[in-house]
């Protein structure tokens, strides 16, 4: 198939374009937010090209386009008077309502759901192919499923070429990021997802708004979700991006320690002086955040290279249209986010090494600690969906909620691919609290994990620090401490990484070879040099 591309104002294209709606094909369709990959939403078949050609969940809700506001009585029902009322303040416009779906809406577009997403987009030419279909749209964003949104028909080219019939170009996108959805089926309105129209905005009109967990924080991947952005990690480039918050002193502080010649920053234009040597990309000016908006998705497009490590991202503060800046890069970043005003160390090292010294020194001090270890061992009395993961992957192991942890040692400990698969189960919802936890620190914290780098948790840290000991040392520790045979504590040594790997790993390295008191006072002056103390 060769994707053709006509301009918006040309003569035919709205003609062109509808009868390959009416065909049931798919057409890259443009809108004031993000472009969209376009199918006849009533359709089953066309409405499958589309999840085929994104490669997207088929559980992840469409959005079904219509040319005026008087179309949604025909795919929607129980319609509220709010429903009304916004679209008169807002449509033609960035804004989708969730409401109940007329029998004539197929599952596939709703993912099963009772419920439907609708929208007016301000464009004129895609609301003149809507009418010339006769159909409405059903059109996610015009990207590979979990990449950054297309903003120009040219992102949609690199994504869909020789997939689509046709890309309808009508320049860049004036909004940058993808509508503001409210879901208006329950009692109160609830923002599913925030962009071009504002909570405040919202508010103006309907005096009352719930914010759904899924704009602040990462949903469980088994979540039920009412409209698209919600659950999956969205809008990201390859590398890993990690949010930095803070002072623009203090964040470019935070960053310069940090990158490396394969590592990039996404900033404020405001701030390209701060990294001059650092090859930053700046994707709008924090003063006019619309700028933001409207570069986001061309600058993680750009960012979208296998060559670079890590992303290091400044991030809008504030409500408005920054609310929905902010949404997508935390989705871009899976809600990694460090605060630069803060003093994260991260502490590992070998089982009996003595980390409880230093931990003990931090918390005197109004440090938070973060035993990750005994996190772990919380969220397997607490968190269904840690349990749900293991039994899935470990049938039999987990009982009535409880995990019965001799058999699944019996399991893992024999077998090495078994077991880096537990971790990578046990890693991700230790790290995910801890980012939780994080959240609510303002000022000093320690991480204590001995899978520091392994879960993932050495990003979230300023400095990072191993404790070492001697192995003989070691084992008269936990044989004291935990009533062990020393051939028992001498095979769990063993089983870890040696001194070598965690001080090769580290910023700094404090050695436990001396009494108490010697090591203490090591940890005294490791504090006082971090000005903690």
């Amino acid at each position: 198939m060769q994707t053709r591309i006509l301009p918006a104002n040309g003569a035919d294209t709205a003609a062109i374009a509808a009868e390959i709606i009416k065909h049931n094909g798919l057409v890259a369709i443009p809108t004031e937010t993000v472009y969209g990959l376009g199918a006849n939403g009533l359709n089953e078949e066309a409405v499958a090209k589309i999840f085929i050609a994104k490669g997207r969940p088929q559980d992840n809700p469409l959005i079904l386009h219509v040319a005026d506001a008087a179309d949604i009585e025909n795919f929607c029902k129980d319609i509220p008077a709010a429903a009304y009322e916004l679209a008169n303040a807002f449509w033609p416009g960035p804004l989708t309502m969730v409401l109940p779906a007329r029998s004539c809406v197929p599952k596939c577009t709703t993912a099963g759901l009772p419920t439907v997403a609708v929208r007016c987009p301000d464009c004129q030419v895609t609301r003149e192919i809507i009418r010339l279909a006769g159909v409405p749209i059903a059109a996610p964003s015009a990207n590979i499923s979990g990449k950054p949104s297309t903003t120009t028909a040219e992102h949609v080219f690199h994504d869909h070429n020789g997939k689509i019939e046709l890309i309808v170009d009508g320049g860049a996108c004036r909004v940058g990021v993808e509508s503001t959805i409210v879901d208006l089926t329950e009692e109160r309105p609830r923002l599913l997802r925030p962009g071009g129209i504002t909570p405040e905005q919202l508010m103006e009109v309907l005096g009352d708004l719930v914010v759904d967990k899924a704009v602040t924080a990462q949903i469980d991947k088994d979540a039920v979700v009412k409209a698209p952005g919600m659950k999956y990690k969205h809008y990201a480039p390859q590398s890993e991006v990690i949010i930095v918050a803070g002072s623009r002193e203090k964040a470019a502080t935070y960053i310069h320690r940090r990158i490396t010649p394969n590592d990039r920053v996404l900033c404020f234009e405001e701030e390209l002086p701060l990294y001059a040597d650092c090859n930053p990309l700046p994707y709008g000016k924090e003063a006019d955040v619309a700028t933001l908006s409207a570069g986001l998705f061309a600058a993680l497009r750009e960012l979208d290279d296998p060559s670079i490590s890590k992303v290091y991202a400044r991030c809008p503060e504030g409500g408005g249209v920054a609310y929905a800046v902010q949404n997508r890069l935390k989705k871009a970043a899976a809600f990694h986010i460090v605060n630069a005003e803060n003093t994260v160390i991260g502490i590992t090292g070998g089982t009996g090494s003595g980390k409880s010294t230093l931990l003990h020194l931090i918390a005197q001090h109004g440090g938070l600690v973060l035993d990750c270890d005994a996190i772990y061992h919380e969220l397997l009395q607490s968190d269904v969906s840690l349990l749900n993961a293991i039994e899935d992957r470990f049938p039999g192991t987990v009982s009535d909620g409880t995990l019965d942890r001799k058999k699944l040692g019996s399991i893992v400990f024999q077998d090495d691919a078994a077991l880096q698969e537990l971790n990578l189960i046990t890693h991700a919802a230790v790290r995910k609290e801890v980012l939780r936890r994080l959240e609510s620190c303002s000022g000093l914290a320690a991480i204590d994990a001995i899978g520091l780098f392994e879960g993932e948790l050495a990003g979230l840290c300023h400095v990072t620090v191993a404790i070492t000991a001697p192995a003989d040392v070691r084992v008269q520790r936990i044989m004291a401490r935990d009533g062990i045979s020393e051939e028992y504590a001498k095979n769990r040594i063993a089983a870890q990484h040696s001194d070598e790997w965690f001080a090769s790993k580290c910023d700094h390295v404090l050695e436990n070879n001396g009494t108490a008191e010697d090591f203490q006072a090591k940890c005294i002056a490791f504090l006082r040099k971090l000005d903690i103390i």
